[in-house]
């Protein structure tokens, strides 16, 4: 085998260094791949496709496809060859880079360079967890379970809100000004750099723990449950951010019990939740001026309730919110200038 064919060795995810939201974020989505895939944002070097990589070592398959920014959304989604399917009535399917993902990771570096269109794409099949390709009434639809990952550096512009929402978790890195931590992550950086194997081999019986902690938590999952308070958390939670819709209620109860699942919990807590709560809300939660809009708008709210004491607003489904009554108005004459009296004309 040649040089250029030997796989390159991958950093090992026990390994990495001051990442804990992180790799927690990208553990639960290995769970679950349901919740929808995690959005990275961080600065240049804070090992953001680094992770990627050592994550999909852990998982069945251990596939890890990268999503190239110029790729066609045939390339993502595969094709059909129509052809065939007149000529012989059987659907010819040639896989894409979705099918190519199936339990393993889906990595899209720069998502927010991406066109939105291939981003819908990415995000519905991570959702689903599967694929369909149609083409002049052909379809054909295949498994597409796999860790959607994407990174971007909010340098280089932003993800629209609508689809930042439909990531299910997202974890902001940040550039790390701690001397001693930096200097443990150079060093073992350099140190994997030098003899990858040997590094590699120091850190085996932790990647084994992980590998049998991802399969024993997927196992566990289905029998796991959210009792009412449990629900009322996630909630007010969620209320309390002002988030919009209820994707976030679903994310946040799915990561829960992944998070529950890992620890080998006899059930969902309120721990649970507010330990996931974090990376479920940051690019969900509102302003503070929003939310507090909002909450002036609320029939229920201290603002509306004195208004509705005071006389000075009604609360009838009728009346227009915000409406200013008369109030009186001083006059000031002005020299030089005749007033001007109204005239009552009668209609004849």
């Amino acid at each position: 085998m040649s040089e250029a064919n030997v796989p390159r060795a991958v950093f090992p995810f026990s390994a990495l260094i001051a990442q804990q939201s992180l790799q927690q974020a990208l553990l639960l989505a290995a769970v679950d791949p349901g919740i929808g895939g995690v959005l990275v944002s961080g600065p240049r070097g804070t090992a953001k496709s680094t992770a990627a990589r050592a994550l999909a070592e852990l998982l069945p398959e251990g596939q890890f496809v990268t999503l190239p920014l110029g790729a066609s959304e045939d390339r993502l989604i595969g094709t059909l060859d129509i052809e065939s399917a007149l000529r012989d009535a059987s659907v010819r399917f040639a896989p894409g880079l979705l099918a190519k993902a199936h339990r393993g990771v889906l990595y899209v570096d720069e998502v927010n360079l991406l066109t939105d269109g291939l981003v819908d794409v990415l995000l519905d099949a991570a959702a689903s967890g599967v694929n369909t390709v149609e083409r002049d009434g052909v379809s054909h639809t295949h498994d597409a379970r796999f860790v959607l990952i994407g990174t971007m550096n909010p340098e280089e512009g932003e993800l629209r809100p609508q689809l930042t929402d439909r990531f299910g978790l997202m974890v902001e890195l940040e550039n790390c000004f701690e001397p001693q931590i930096r200097q443990d992550i150079v060093k073992a950086r350099l140190a994997f750099d030098l003899d990858s194997l040997g590094f590699r081999s120091r850190y085996a019986v932790q990647q084994e723990e992980y590998v049998a902690r991802i399969r024993d938590a997927r196992l566990a999952l289905p029998c796991l449950s959210f009792d009412d308070a449990v629900h009322a958390h996630v909630s007010a939670l969620c209320i309390a951010a002002g988030v919009d819709g209820l994707r976030a209620d679903l994310v946040m109860l799915r990561a829960a019990r992944a998070l529950a699942a890992l620890e080998q919990a006899d059930a969902v807590t309120l721990a649970h939740v507010d330990n996931v709560a974090e990376s479920v809300l940051l690019h969900r939660r509102r302003s503070h001026e929003d939310a507090a809009q909002r909450q002036d708008i609320s029939p229920d709210s201290p603002a509306s309730q004195q208004a509705s004491s005071t006389g000075s607003a009604s609360t009838s489904p009728e009346s227009d919110f915000g409406y200013l009554p008369p109030e009186p108005t001083g006059i000031t004459h002005v020299k030089g200038v005749k007033s001007v009296i109204p005239l009552n004309i009668k209609k004849h």
